[in-house]
């Protein structure tokens, strides 16, 4: 992710004396040194003739290789006189070997050609580095099947004829799941094998049959190409690429469509059918934030219809992301509307949030699964008290953070009083609305199930 950090520091005179001021911990570059190790490139900016070629390498980093950096500004330097800025030099992109390239992509149009069942698997670097739109290209010049991840969903658009599905090991769909895995020629594109992409590593790839280019690194079979840059292998294989026939090469099953949500009188709400009827709700319109939970584990069967409406955060999975996350796509994408779908116990480590989204008069749709605690927690480990939170009223939320003009919380628990309060959100497009969707205790999506089985076993086998 390209992220800017930007932070303020005590003066170079409180630095040279070793003044004990507050926020210091143990020395003034313990800060410095903590970004060094998870950033790209971190800078002090001490030198007023040296700052501005500091910022421009920093900010060249974080845009080439799409990772965060930092930059530390002392209180004193912030007036210094410096040089008046350039033009950006901008940031140097990596180059490929060509003779690398050349011979990389002579093997894998051998190996397509050879093959009956390809298929591609598209990893989260194609979203990163923003090529989902090289990628469809080559789908669509090749004629072979693609699947995403959890990671990368929506990185390429569901409505395509040759969108297969969701892979995540043997958490997928089995027909998902056989497809890959199954394939004579798999091109896995930009994908990071993490646990919650692979259905806690219960994949079973075929590594002989297998094309695998991440991080600059082709690998096919045994043989290893180094100094390869995944957008010229795709725009190259593209160029070479013979098409195949569709007749021949498509997914196994065909996209199905959502079902339009209809609600039973007089039913008490579940969570297959808050998610149905979710998945009714959205459109191209809006950004779907899942928070790690049960949220991301219904999520796959989400219906995505245009690339880059879907944001997690799987790999890390830090609950209590979306809900700030929202300010960022209503900030970012201000014709989009961001739904936030979020666990009772990831909401409340960032709830404050709902205030600043008010303020900034950012409509986001906040749903919240109010099923009493830590779900994921009780359904995989031995549960207990430590999986219990405090009781909120979440639908009180906004009248709490403002006067009720810029939102609105509503509070459901069956499949009428959900329609209509989704037809609410529907209706007051300008407005923030939060419904706090009340589920029985241990109710849980089809994903997180297959989630506490493929765990259980997992655990049994150790």
């Amino acid at each position: 992710m390209p992220l800017i950090v930007i932070s303020g520091a005590p003066p170079a005179g409180r630095r040279e004396s070793g003044a004990l001021v507050h926020h210091l911990v143990s020395n003034y570059y313990l800060q410095l040194e903590i970004f060094r190790k998870m950033t790209a490139d971190a800078a002090i900016l001490t030198d007023p003739n040296t700052a501005p070629d500091e910022i421009d390498r920093v900010i060249g980093n974080c845009i080439s290789r799409k990772l965060p950096v930092y930059l530390e500004v002392p209180a004193d330097i912030t007036h210094a006189p410096c040089r008046a800025p350039g033009a950006f030099p901008g940031a140097v992109a990596p180059v490929s070997d060509e003779d690398s390239l050349t011979e990389c992509v002579s093997e894998i149009v051998e190996m397509l050609d050879n093959s009956e069942h390809p298929l591609m698997l598209a990893g989260v670097e194609l979203l990163r580095f923003g090529l989902g739109a090289e990628a469809l290209r080559f789908v669509e010049t090749a004629e072979i099947p693609f699947a995403t991840m959890l990671s990368s969903k929506s990185v390429l658009p569901e409505l395509h004829p040759q969108f297969a599905g969701i892979y995540q090991g043997g958490w997928s769909r089995e027909v998902v799941r056989r497809q890959v895995e199954s394939s004579d020629c798999l091109l896995s594109l930009g994908v990071w094998i993490t646990d919650l992409d692979t259905g806690l590593f219960s994949m079973n790839l075929d590594g002989r049959r297998m094309v695998a280019a991440k991080g600059e690194q082709v690998r096919i079979g045994n043989h290893y190409y180094h100094q390869i840059q995944l957008k010229d292998l795709i725009h190259t294989l593209t160029l070479a690429a013979r098409p195949r026939s569709f007749l021949s090469s498509h997914p196994a099953q065909p996209l199905q469509p959502k079902k339009p949500f209809v609600p039973q009188p007089s039913c008490a709400l579940t969570a297959p059918r808050l998610y149905e009827c979710i998945d009714d709700f959205l459109d191209d319109q809006m950004v779907l934030l899942s928070e790690p939970g049960d949220a991301f584990c219904a999520a796959p069967e989400f219906h995505i219809d245009e690339a880059e409406n879907f944001i997690v955060q799987n790999y890390y999975s830090s609950i209590g992301y979306c809900t700030p996350a929202a300010l960022g796509v209503a900030l970012a994408r201000p014709q989009k509307r961001p739904v936030v779908l979020t666990g009772d116990g990831a909401f409340q480590m960032t709830a404050q949030e709902v205030s600043t989204l008010i303020r900034k008069r950012c409509p986001a749709v906040i749903i919240i699964i109010n099923n009493d605690g830590y779900l994921v927690e009780r359904l995989l480990h031995e549960d207990g008290p430590y999986n219990d939170i405090q009781m909120w009223q979440y639908s009180k939320l906004p009248a709490v953070f403002g006067d009720g003009s810029g939102a609105a919380g509503i509070k459901v628990s069956t499949e009428e009083e959900l329609a209509v309060a989704m037809g609410t959100a529907a209706r007051e497009k300008d407005k923030l609305v939060l419904i706090e969707a009340c589920l029985p205790k241990g109710d849980c999506s089809e994903g997180l199930s297959r989630l506490g089985e493929s765990f259980r076993r997992a655990q049994g086998n150790k």
